[in-house]
């Protein structure tokens, strides 16, 4: 499976219909990257998280196989998503059967 095949179709859109946007931005995510002060994986969970607690199920897949990639465990990802239930509730777990299914693929 290609990585483009992890990849949301609304990024995969934007990197065919928008390249010049789309290459802006990904310079800015490299550039953010390299100013972060977490090691690789705390940040890939942490942007899990966050996708999570905004309802971005698109990037779950991505970001979920990176971060086993990374050295995430499979208990890692489940708490990494079910990490906002104190801040917003159980609307993360909507994310938590596309994290596991990209997990375990």
């Amino acid at each position: 499976m290609s990585e483009m095949a992890n990849v949301s179709n609304a990024f995969q859109t934007f990197i065919r219909e928008a390249p010049e946007q789309q290459k802006i931005w990904m310079d800015t995510v490299e550039r953010l990257g390299q100013a972060s002060k977490l090691d690789p994986k705390t940040e890939e969970l942490a942007y899990i998280a966050v996708l999570a607690a905004v309802r971005m199920h698109g990037g779950i897949p991505f970001h979920v196989k990176h971060a086993k990639e990374l050295g995430a465990t499979r208990d890692e990802i489940i708490s990494t998503v079910l990490v906002g239930l104190p801040a917003v509730g159980n609307t993360v777990i909507e994310v938590l059967p596309a994290a596991l299914k990209a997990f375990d693929e």
